[in-house]
C-alpha cells in the first residue's frame, strides 16, 4: 500500500501495462577501480592463505585465516559497490543499511570457508570443486545481497539465463583460482610471484564477471524509483568504501610483505644457525690447525672398525685393525727456533703427507702437539703394519720446507695391532708406549707393541703423576759431584746433580724422570728449582768458609723460555751469592740447534756475570768454529772419550785437539767421566784444566761434600787418592 501510495503520489502517470526497460551504464573510471580492488584483494587474500599453509604455529594460522576471511570478503564486497556506485541510471541509488551489512558479512563468512580449505595441509582435487563453490557462492550470495538492498519500485527483473551464468563465472573462476594456488603452494623461487599475480588476476576476474554478468541479467523499468535513496549511497559513500577498501587491502598487504620479510629472514637465520651448528659439530670433531679428525672422532671411528671386526669373526679371521702412533722427533727446537707460525707450517705439511700416504678406509688423526695417530683397517699382519710405520718415516723424514728454507726431522712410530696385540680398551695407550719405545732406541724408528711395554706405560703415567706431585712436596734434592783442579789438585768446584727421592721407590734414576719431565713439560719448573736450591747452597757454604763455584745443567725448554738471566738475577740477590760462582751447563746439541737464541740467552748470563760451559762437547754436529761465536767460559769432553783414552790411539787425538783449540779460544776444558790413574795422567799429560769423575768421588750430599772438602784441605799432596764406590 505504500509503495503504491508513493508512486500514485510521485508518478500518476506511470503506466505499468507497457513497461520500457533500462539496462545499467557504467563509468570506466569506476570500473577500472572495482577490477583493481578484485584484483587486489585476491592477491593478498592467495598469499595471507599461503602463510596459513606454511604455518606451523597454530595460533598464528587461525590469525591468517581471520585476516585473509576479512580481506577477501571486504574485497569482494567493496568491489560489489564501487562497481554499483560507478552505474548510470535515470534515478538515484541508495542502499539499505540491514541488507548492505549482512551482505558484507556473507562475504567474510563465505571467503573464510573457501580459505581454510584452500590452506588445508593436504589439497586434493575435491576440495578444489568443494572451494570454488564456496567462493562462488560468497561472490554471488554477496552480489545478489548487495542488489536486494537497493529497494526499488517497480522491482529490478531478472534474466534466469543471465544469472546462471553469472554464477557460473563466479564458480569457474574461482576453480581456476584456486587451482592455481595448488601450484602455487609448491613453488618456491622468485617465480612464485608470477604464478601469484596470475592467480589474483583469475580470481578478480572471477569476482568482477560475476558482478557485471549479473549486473548485466538486472532490468529496471521506464520510471523506477528507488525508495533507500536516503539511506546509503551517493559519493560520500564511494569515498568511505574507496578509501577504507585501499587502506584495508594496502595495510594487508604492506604487513603480508613485512611478515614475508620477517620470515624471510628467520629462514636465513636458521640456516646460519644450522650452518654454525654443523661448523661446530665439524671443529668439535676436526683439529683446526690441520683440518685432520681430533682424538675424538678417532676414537669414534676406532670404536666402529672393533664393532665391524666383530660381526666378521671367522669369516674373515685374516683382517686385523692396526693403530700407528707417530710423534715428531725434534720438532721442539724448529718451533722454539722459527717460532710457532713455522711449527704450524709443519704440522700442516706433516698433516698433508700422511693424508696423501692413507688409504680412503685409513683414518689419520692429529690428537695434540706434534702426535699424530694412523688407524689402518684391513691389516693382514704385523709386517704389513710396519711396512706402513717405515713409509711413514720415510715420507716424514723427507725436507720440509720453512720459506725457502729446507729443514729435516725425523719421527718415532708406535705399531699396536689388534687382536694379535693389545688391550682392546688401550689400543691407544699401547701404540703410545711403543711410540715412547722407538724414541728411546733413538728416535726415526718404529716398534711393535710387546706385553711388557703395557705396564711400562703404567708405570710411566703413575710416576707423570708422582712427579708432578714431588714437586709441590719437595721431594727432590741435589747432590755435588767435586770438580778438580789439574795444576794444584785441589777442588775448584762443584756439579749440581738433580736426584729424586720416591717415598716409596727410593732414588729415582734421573734417566728415568729428566726424560718423563721433558715429555710432560715439567723440565722448567724442574730446573727452576734446581737454581734456586743452588744459589742457596752456595750462600750456605759460603758462611761455613767453602767458597765454591756451582755448575747446574740448564735445558732446552729455560734456554729458549724467556726470563732466565732475570731469574737467576734475583736469585742471586735474594741469596747474597756473587755471579761467578755460579756456572751454567749447556748441552752441546742444544746449544748448536738453535745458535741465534743460544747466543742471545748467553749474552745476557754474561751481562750479569754468570759463567757459561758447553756440556757432552764431541757429542752433537758441531765444530770447534760454533765455540768463537757463544760467549762460554769452559768446555766439558764427553766421558765417551774420556773411556777411550786408554785403548784407543783416536780418543786421545781428538781429546788432545779438542784441548789445544779450546785452549787456543781462550776456554778452560773439563773431562768428565774420569774413573782411573791412567786417564787422570792422559788427561794431565794432555793439559786438561780440571777432571771431575768416580775417581775422585761419587756425587754426595751437602753435608758430606763439606766433610770431604775438609778431609781434602788436611792433605798435602797434589792429586787426592781415589774415593771408594
Amino acid at each position: 500500500m505504500r509503495r503504491s501510495v508513493f508512486h500514485d503520489r510521485h508518478f500518476p502517470s506511470l503506466d505499468l501495462s507497457a513497461p520500457v526497460w533500462y539496462a545499467a551504464r557504467y563509468h570506466p573510471g569506476g570500473v577500472f577501480a572495482s577490477i583493481c580492488i578484485a584484483v587486489l584483494a585476491s592477491y593478498v587474500t592467495l598469499d595471507l592463505a599461503r602463510r596459513v599453509h606454511r604455518s606451523d604455529d597454530g595460533a598464528l594460522r587461525w590469525i591468517w585465516w581471520g585476516v585473509g576471511a576479512l580481506v577477501m570478503g571486504s574485497g569482494i564486497w567493496a568491489m560489489h559497490f564501487v562497481g554499483m556506485l560507478s552505474v548510470w541510471l535515470p534515478f538515484e541509488l541508495g542502499f539499505t543499511g540491514g541488507l548492505t551489512l549482512l551482505s558484507w558479512i556473507t562475504a567474510v563468512a563465505a571467503s573464510g570457508i573457501a580459505l581454510g580449505i584452500a590452506s588445508r595441509q593436504a589439497f586434493q582435487a575435491r576440495l578444489v570443486v568443494i572451494g570454488s563453490l564456496a567462493m562462488g557462492a560468497a561472490i554471488s550470495g554477496m552480489h545478489y545481497l548487495g542488489m536486494a538492498a537497493l529497494d526499488v519500485v517497480p522491482g529490478i527483473v531478472w534474466d534466469p539465463t543471465t544469472v546462471a551464468l553469472s554464477v557460473l563465472v563466479a564458480v569457474g573462476a574461482s576453480a581456476a583460482a584456486l587451482a592455481m594456488f595448488q601450484l602455487l603452494l609448491q613453488i618456491v623461487s622468485a617465480r612464485r610471484v608470477v604464478f601469484q599475480l596470475v592467480a589474483a588476476l583469475l580470481m578478480g576476474a572471477a569476482i568482477s564477471g560475476m558482478h557485471y554478468t549479473g549486473m548485466a541479467a538486472a532490468r529496471f523499468a521506464e520510471g523506477t524509483v528507488c525508495l533507500s535513496v536516503d539511506a546509503l549511497g551517493g559519493s560520500g559513500l564511494t569515498t568511505m568504501v574507496v578509501l577504507a577498501t585501499a587502506m584495508l587491502l594496502i595495510g594487508t598487504l604492506f604487513a603480508s610483505i613485512l611478515d614475508a620479510r620477517m620470515q624471510g629472514r628467520t629462514r636465513r637465520l636458521t640456516r646460519s644457525l644450522q650452518q654454525a651448528n654443523e661448523e661446530l659439530r665439524l671443529r668439535a670433531f676436526a683439529d683446526a690447525l690441520t683440518g685432520l679428525p681430533n682424538r675424538l672422532l678417532l676414537e669414534d671411528r676406532l670404536e666402529h672398525a672393533l664393532q665391524r671386526l666383530d660381526r666378521i669373526g671367522d669369516v674373515r679371521r685374516a683382517e686385523r685393525i692396526a693403530l700407528l702412533f707417530i710423534d715428531l722427533d725434534g720438532f721442539k727446537p724448529i718451533n722454539d727456533s722459527f717460532g710457532h707460525a713455522a711449527g704450524d707450517l709443519i704440522l700442516q705439511t706433516a698433516a698433508d703427507r700422511l693424508r696423501g700416504l692413507a688409504r680412503t678406509s685409513d683414518t689419520v688423526a692429529r690428537i695434540g702437539g706434534d702426535e699424530f695417530l694412523l688407524l689402518l683397517e684391513g691389516v693382514p699382519d704385523a709386517a704389513g703394519s710396519a711396512i706402513v710405520a717405515q713409509r711413514v718415516i720415510d715420507i716424514l723424514s723427507q725436507p720440509f720446507d720453512l720459506w725457502g728454507r729446507e729443514v729435516q726431522i725425523a719421527c718415532s712410530v708406535g705399531v699396536v695391532v689388534y687382536p694379535d696385540q693389545g688391550d682392546r680398551q688401550r689400543l691407544v695407550a699401547d701404540a703410545d708406549a711403543a711410540m715412547y719405545a722407538a724414541k728411546r732406541a733413538g728416535g726415526g724408528t718404529y716398534a711393535l707393541f710387546e706385553a711388557h711395554m703395557g705396564s711400562d706405560a703404567s708405570d710411566q703415567l703413575e710416576l707423570q703423576s708422582d712427579l708432578r706431585r714431588a714437586i709441590d712436596q719437595n721431594q727432590f734434592e741435589l747432590y755435588y759431584q767435586p770438580k778438580i783442579d789439574g795444576a794444584s789438585g785441589r777442588i775448584s768446584g762443584v756439579e749440581a746433580l738433580l736426584r729424586w727421592n720416591h717415598p716409596q721407590r727410593g732414588l729415582v734414576s734421573p734417566i728415568v724422570f729428566i726424560g718423563l719431565a721433558e715429555r710432560f713439560g715439567l723440565i722448567v719448573r724442574l730446573g727452576n728449582w734446581v737454581i734456586e736450591e743452588a744459589g742457596r747452597q752456595i750462600a750456605a757454604w759460603s758462611a761455613q768458609g767453602l767458597d765454591l763455584s756451582v755448575a747446574v745443567n740448564v735445558s732446552v725448554q729455560q734456554l729458549r723460555g724467556h726470563g732466565l738471566a732475570e731469574r737467576i738475577a734475583e736469585m742471586l740477590a735474594r741469596h747474597g751469592v756473587q755471579a761467578s760462582q755460579l756456572l751454567c751447563e749447556i748441552t752441546e746439541s742444544v746449544a748448536m740447534e738453535d745458535i741465534r737464541t743460544t747466543q742471545t740467552t748467553m749474552a745476557e748470563l754474561e751481562r750479569i756475570g754468570v759463567f757459561l760451559a758447553i756440556d757432552d762437547f764431541g757429542t752433537g754436529y758441531s765444530s770447534l768454529s760454533y765455540l768463537r761465536q757463544l760467549p762460554a767460559q769452559q768446555l766439558k769432553i764427553d766421558r765417551s772419550f774420556v773411556l777411550d783414552l786408554e785403548k784407543s790411539e783416536d780418543a786421545r787425538a781428538v781429546v788432545a785437539a779438542v784441548i789445544r783449540l779450546a785452549h787456543a779460544l781462550g776456554l778452560r776444558v773439563v773431562a768428565e767421566g774420569v774413573e782411573t790413574v791412567c786417564q787422570r795422567d792422559i788427561l794431565l799429560g794432555l793439559g786438561c784444566d780440571e777432571l771431575q769423575g768416580y775417581f775422585y768421588a761419587r756425587p754426595m750430599q751437602a753435608p758430606a761434600l763439606l766433610a770431604w772438602w775438609q778431609n781434602q784441605a788436611s792433605k798435602t799432596v797434589a792429586l787426592p787418592a781415589p774415593q771408594p764406590a
